[in-house]
């Protein structure tokens, strides 16, 4: 009988541990314990139909909302690389493009077919550019663009780090491969005046491009990389050089040259002088010029829109196949002989 009551009373003191504990202690007890409060839903067809269909009906007219207006955007590219080319050089791009004798002005004119409002953004597009190649990210020095000179220790900018016996700054093959293209815009009633300033993001200005950091030693080497920056102006001004810092994660990529500020009529024809100086030939690259509007939904791309769509259409199609499927073979609601474990009882006994 006293082992009896030994037993009985050590079993009611393990079984009741929470009751020695803090609140705190007895919740992270429930917890390991698996003793918190759960809900556990019953999906029957009838709920897992509606809940397909309630998807598909509001997934559809919101894809076919954001459709529409990715579609309602103006867009204008334009591909520049093959077209200024002169006759001569069209079998040999590349012996065009480094030779500095040869004029690289080029002329264009395209005719618009819609109205675009302001603000109209400029981009230029490459194409077959790799920015996201391991070596290439690498290859700069984010202390030296905040800090200047100061910042001794750019062996992360190699291969270019320094160039007859100097440092350059910004070091890097990122800064040095800088995009060097310019654009200038006319229509009928004069030149349109393209604003560069703010196309960089403010926080890229503000705390990683120094205020009072300047070029030193760059682009004076043999070879030259891309565009050249103004000794006399802050890394954190020279938006051109912030906005191709930010490299691209695709192969093919879009960046903001600047922003025009004029409506352009329907019909007008604009004419286009732009310098081909970027050499995109040796790797066989693409250029092109996009100018673009933009709504409330942002700029002209429709993969939203096309997954919203997507989406809802699957979700209706799966919901009226459940439903087929459970006029066809109804299973009474909670019959546990149609659980797999009890098939398989069943199944054995006989």
């Amino acid at each position: 009988m006293e082992m009896d009551g030994a037993s009985s009373s050590g079993s009611s003191g393990a079984a009741q541990p929470s009751l020695f504990l803090s609140k705190r202690s007895r919740a992270f007890y429930r917890f390991t314990q698996q003793n918190l409060p759960a809900c556990r839903p019953a999906l029957t067809p009838t709920l897992v139909i509606t809940v397909f269909l309630l998807v598909g009906i509001t997934f559809l007219p919101f894809g076919i909302i954001c459709f529409r207006a990715a579609e309602s955007v103006d867009e204008l590219v334009l591909r520049y690389d093959t077209e200024c080319i002169p006759e001569n050089y069209r079998g040999n791009k590349v012996a065009y493009i480094k030779d500095d004798s040869i004029s690289k002005k080029c002329t264009l004119t395209v005719k618009l077919r819609n109205q675009m409002k302001a603000p109209i953004y400029v981009y230029y597009e490459l194409d077959n550019y790799y920015q996201n190649h391991r070596r290439y990210v690498k290859s700069r020095s984010d202390r030296q663009l905040l800090h200047g000179l100061q910042y001794k220790d750019t062996s992360s900018c190699r291969p270019i780090e320094s160039s007859n016996g100097l440092p350059v700054l910004p070091c890097g093959l990122i800064a040095w491969s800088l995009f060097n293209d310019t654009f200038t815009f006319d229509v009928k009633a004069g030149k349109l005046n393209v604003n560069r300033k703010n196309i960089s993001w403010k926080s890229d200005r503000d705390h990683k491009f120094g205020n009072d950091v300047y070029p030193f030693n760059f682009q004076n080497d043999t070879l030259i990389g891309g565009g050249k920056l103004d000794p006399s102006i802050p890394l954190s001004e020279q938006e051109d050089l912030i906005v191709w810092m930010r490299v691209a994660a695709l192969p093919n990529f879009r960046k903001l040259y600047g922003v025009i500020e004029n409506d352009i009529d329907a019909d007008e024809v604009i004419t286009i002088q732009l310098s081909n100086n970027y050499n995109t030939y040796s790797f066989g690259g693409k250029k092109k010029l996009v100018l673009t509007t933009s709504n409330w939904l942002g700029g002209k791309n429709n993969f939203l829109g096309l997954s919203y769509i997507a989406t809802g259409f699957c979700s209706i199609l799966v919901a009226i196949l459940f439903a087929l499927i459970h006029v066809k073979f109804p299973r009474p609601h909670r019959d546990a002989s149609y659980l797999h474990w009890n098939r398989k009882s069943s199944a054995t006994s006989r």
